[in-house]
């Protein structure tokens, strides 16, 4: 069973997007799926139809790993649960700031969890700091969603070099799931010069299915929905399947 991380420290590239929507379709695929919210601003959460609880939730999971079950909430996709990410999670990285095991605490968690789902997706927030650096201790692997624009490398090789970190110190067999273009149009001279850039740095990491710019893909979270859910007959639709098709397609 996959644990999935989906990072990036540049904030606005898609990841809380493509968190989302790859749950859906993983769980509309029959893998029982797992969305765990660690970012503070919580746009996953309410981008499926929940609010964000005051206490508890995600923020558990750094300190009470054995009460993580009762975190899990259901949502409107069968198959597809979460936790949420609560308000007190924003005082999470201060709390860790002087334990021991600050790295390593969501793992304990993630441990506990991991029986009961195909796959466990993890939506960090856009920052290098210990939040993303847990949910990559955890992970067998991060999905890194970039943008093609200007400082696109730039954050990609640090997002590489926290990866490389964390695998020297906290966990030996961390991967690339895949470099993920999003809101990437094609025939855009610009866009497509930094696409070729990426590609030619780390072609083997970078992933077939793109995701578009889709106008339904922001609307859809305004309703508490999936894409799938919102727009199935979207293009924002169709790429994220083609994006699920791809991963599950390296499980074989």
């Amino acid at each position: 069973m996959p644990i999935i991380a989906v990072a990036n420290q540049k904030g606005g590239v898609g990841k809380t997007t493509t968190a989302m929507n790859l749950a859906a379709c993983l769980a509309l695929a029959d893998r029982p799926t797992l969305l765990i919210d660690v970012d503070p601003q919580g746009n996953a959460t309410s981008g499926l139809g929940h609010q964000r609880p005051r206490s508890g939730g995600a923020h558990d999971l750094f300190f009470a790993p054995d009460r993580a079950p009762a975190t899990v909430l259901e949502t409107a996709i069968p198959g597809l649960s979460i936790i949420p990410a609560s308000r007190q999670l924003g005082t999470t990285e201060g709390e860790l700031a002087h334990l021991p095991d600050r790295e390593l605490r969501f793992r304990k968690a993630v441990s506990v969890l991991k029986p009961s789902y195909h796959t466990i997706l993890v939506d960090c927030p856009p920052s290098l700091g210990l939040l993303p650096t847990n949910a990559l201790a955890a992970a067998d692997a991060c999905l890194i969603p970039i943008q093609c624009e200007y400082y696109a490398m730039e954050g990609l090789a640090q997002m590489l070099d926290l990866m490389g970190q964390i695998r020297e110190h906290y966990n030996l067999t961390l991967s690339v799931a895949g470099i993920l273009f999003t809101m990437y149009e094609a025939g855009l001279a610009y866009a497509d010069e930094v696409a070729a850039e990426v590609r030619y740095h780390c072609g083997e990491h970078v992933l077939a299915a793109s995701i578009p710019r889709d106008p339904l893909l922001s609307e859809a979270p305004s309703h508490g929905k999936a894409i799938v859910d919102y727009a199935p007959r979207s293009l924002g639709a169709w790429s994220y399947v083609a994006l699920t098709k791809e991963l599950m397609s390296h499980e074989q």
